[in-house]
């Protein structure tokens, strides 16, 4: 009888477990886990603190679980400006004691919505520990429950291209055009000019829009990770998952999920858009209405990967790889007199809000004086099948995403920003000595000149381990 017994649990666990045939079956899940924030919570992506007066739409994790039977990878992607790696961490070793997934094959990031509850201490923005504890659980709870929903699934991938929503936003301008920057010095490129003062733009841009596509083995489809190199469209007021959620709700629209009984996912997750925003300099149109750019964008993104969706070629298979490396980096750090003058100015500014560029540079140069000398950071590559992801947990310009995509040993790669962490603007170091808003030294920009050399080539390094 108990010879009976395990033999009818054995067939029933087949089509789990493996073909009748003896073939290796790959294995996919998805999930969605709200994180909507509280009215009254701290809003990221503002120089000056904003609070949650509203909930314009729902925000989420939208997390992918891939199987191939040896290997597990799961992808997150959190409707935030930015999260701080312990929240990350701590969310990570949840999900591993549910799950059995290694931490070293989780890749979690933000989307970089600037309508997002605050997650890491930026500005004068400050994390709530009540929330922040709160989005941790729930990113756990995500990578869980899409483990959890595992069924046998194929996959693919392929990419469009959307060049006309992608502008990269710092400029040469006019000679005597450009201000002084709140160190008191002038650069030679401005970020976000006026436009009857530009001359060219100071780098490229990158309109691919890569997706990878998970279906069930019937067809239904199961999940859709998109990756384009675009900041945020709007800092809207109340919270709001930006054009990465419209973006995600559209895509889902177009390829009528209906018929995989509602589990489809979709999520948007930021290239390498460090430099890269949606402001057409050399046309700027008129005011649009509240949440119309968010709309125009997401729309035209989701049409194209849907047009582009054709060219998948699905796979019944594929191996999957992970490995990550964790590299430490100098910190740009102010002199004791720089700290002093700071000081100064903070003081002058006591018992309101900050108010301009000076006095809110000079918060961030006394708060950066407690910083470590130098700070680690987690570097990451996955592998699905002949497609190379890297993961780097900065705002990256798009000279490095580009280069990446030339120079992987994969048939294809595309970079994931502000993953597993953050650690500022990752300009180049040519950008570097061009100035501007991503190099004025800040939390938000505070690596060393040469750290993009070194997240660059260490990337590349870990993509060719995998491919070996």
């Amino acid at each position: 009888m108990l010879n009976k017994t395990l033999i009818a649990l054995t067939l029933a666990l087949t089509p789990l477990a493996f073909a009748q045939d003896g073939a290796k079956v790959f294995k996919a899940g998805a999930s969605l886990s709200n994180i909507t924030p509280w009215i009254g919570t701290s809003l990221a992506g503002s120089m000056a603190d904003r609070k949650a007066t509203r909930i314009n739409d729902e925000l989420y994790v939208r997390s992918f679980v891939m199987d191939d039977g040896a290997t597990t990878l799961s992808i997150s992607l959190v409707d935030s400006c930015m999260v701080e790696r312990p929240i990350i961490d701590a969310a990570k070793e949840r999900a591993s004691a549910a799950t059995g997934i290694t931490t070293t094959n989780m890749l979690v990031a933000a989307t970089h919505s600037h309508s997002a509850g605050t997650c890491a201490t930026i500005f004068q923005s400050k994390p709530d520990p009540e929330f922040t504890t709160f989005v941790s659980r729930r990113i756990a709870d995500g990578i869980t429950r899409a483990w959890q929903n595992r069924v046998p699934a194929r996959i693919g991938w392929a990419s469009g291209s959307v060049p006309d929503e992608v502008f990269n936003r710092r400029w040469y301008v006019q000679e005597g055009k450009v201000g002084t920057n709140p160190f008191g010095k002038i650069d030679t490129i401005q970020t976000n000019p006026a436009s009857d003062t530009i001359i060219k733009p100071a780098g490229p841009t990158d309109s691919e829009v890569a997706f990878i596509a998970l279906e069930t083995i019937d067809g239904k489809p199961l999940g859709l990770l998109a990756n384009y190199s675009l900041h945020y469209v709007g800092a809207v007021a109340g919270a709001s998952a930006d054009y990465f959620g419209l973006f995600s709700k559209r895509i889902a629209e177009l390829l009528n999920p209906t018929g995989s009984d509602g589990t489809f996912v979709a999520a948007m997750s930021n290239g390498t858009s460090g430099d890269i925003n949606n402001i057409n300099f050399p046309n700027r149109g008129g005011k649009r209405a509240l949440f119309e750019q968010i709309t125009v964008v997401g729309n035209k993104v989701a049409a194209e990967v849907h047009r582009a969706y054709g060219d998948v070629v699905f796979q019944d298979w594929v191996p999957l790889a992970a490995v990550q490396k964790e590299v430490s980096l100098g910190v740009r750090k102010p002199t004791p007199e720089e700290v002093t003058e700071a000081k100064d100015i903070l003081a002058a500014a006591e018992g309101r809000a900050l108010k301009g560029l000076r006095e809110i540079y000079a918060n961030c140069t006394v708060d950066l004086a407690d910083y470590p000398d130098r700070e680690d950071l987690v570097l990451q590559a996955l592998q699905i099948g002949d497609l190379g992801i890297a993961a780097i947990p900065c705002e990256v310009f798009v000279e490095i995403g580009l280069a990446i995509k030339d120079q992987t040993p994969f048939g294809s790669s595309f970079t994931i920003s502000l993953a597993n962490g953050y650690n500022g603007y990752l300009p180049t170091e040519a950008q570097h000595a061009l100035g501007g808003y991503e190099t004025w030294r800040a939390k938000s920009s505070h690596l060393e000149v040469t750290a993009a050399n070194v997240i660059q080539a260490t990337v590349l390094d870990l993509l060719g381990e995998l491919k070996k």
